[in-house]
């Protein structure tokens, strides 16, 4: 299904994806024709699901990033994933297993607003929070 070739192309994507057919051909030694095709293919099967831009959050005046695990309270899991989706804060929601249901990343300006997210979110189970030092 995916061969090494699909395979650098798609290392190279995950570093640019803004890269024309003809840079990423000269990168792999490929004709940007059959560069085009390949990439076609890995999205049409699904492997490559889209694109998307990374922001600096700083730049931008969110100077605060933070992990929120959340336990719902029981028999209110599907309603609260819904209502999560409306929280533009909200950038990831992730169901996971253990003691809690929801993983969540969070972006936001001060720690005022940390405190309002949590306040709202605390309607819907318990929050454990973990402020984001810095990416590795």
């Amino acid at each position: 299904m995916v061969d090494d070739i699909d395979e650098q192309l798609l290392d190279i994507l995950k570093d640019n994806s803004r890269l024309s057919f003809a840079d990423l051909g000269r990168k792999i030694n490929l004709s940007p024709s059959t560069v085009r095709e390949r990439v076609q293919k890995l999205e049409d099967i699904g492997i490559i699901k889209k694109y998307s831009i990374q922001l600096d959050n700083k730049k931008l005046g969110f100077d605060l990033e933070a992990f929120i695990l959340l336990k719902i309270f029981p028999g209110q899991l599907i309603h609260v994933l819904k209502k999560i989706k409306k929280f533009k804060e909200i950038k990831e929601v992730h169901r996971i297993t253990g003691s809690q249901n929801i993983h969540l990343k969070v972006v936001l300006k001060d720690q005022l607003e940390l405190q309002k997210l949590l306040d709202q979110l605390m309607v819907f189970g318990d929050t454990n929070t973990f402020l984001i030092l810095s990416e590795v």
